[in-house]
């Protein structure tokens, strides 16, 4: 790691940048709104997966009813912050139109963290897959949670109890 690449700043919460890493990265819905619905959960993963391979590698991701989660390796032209931002004011703004949300609907803050090697990558891989399955243990399979880590494994777009 080449400490003059890195690059460093702070909202609320600290984030490091280095290019030619995967981070893993997570944001909630503002405490003033309500759960998502599916069909909001359909118009973030779209927005999530529409510049995969023109902007970045999309490991993994879920959508779950107050917060999204992803792995994502950012291409050399695009920095983190760009993405994020641009997935939440683009789901923002369709939430809002289309859904008739009013004011902020995500918070403004988001958590990210570089990932250090495989084992990392892997241990928040897992995570994200087996999010769904934490907090809602009766479901067979959740349709939100995707990316190239699940397709490369060979099993559908939505993990079932049996892929973990």
């Amino acid at each position: 790691m080449n400490k003059e690449e890195l690059v460093i700043f702070r909202r609320r919460l600290p984030h490091w940048q280095l290019e030619g890493y995967v981070y893993f990265v997570t944001w909630r819905i503002h405490p003033t709104q309500y759960q998502l619905v599916p069909e909001e959960k359909n118009i973030i993963t779209r927005a999530i997966n529409h510049f995969d391979d023109s902007r970045y590698v999309l490991l993994v991701y879920v959508v779950m009813h107050d917060h999204v989660h992803i792995l994502v390796e950012p291409y050399e032209r695009y920095t983190l912050t760009q993405l994020v931002h641009s997935w939440k004011s683009f789901t923002a703004n369709r939430l809002q139109l289309q859904f008739n949300r009013r004011k902020s609907v995500w918070q403004d803050e988001y958590f990210d963290r570089i990932v250090r090697d495989e084992a990392e990558l892997l241990e928040k891989a897992q995570y994200i897959i087996n999010n769904p399955f934490k907090i809602w243990p009766e479901i067979e399979e959740y349709q939100w949670v995707g990316g190239k880590l699940i397709e490369e494994a060979g099993t559908e777009a939505r993990p079932t109890k049996e892929f973990l």
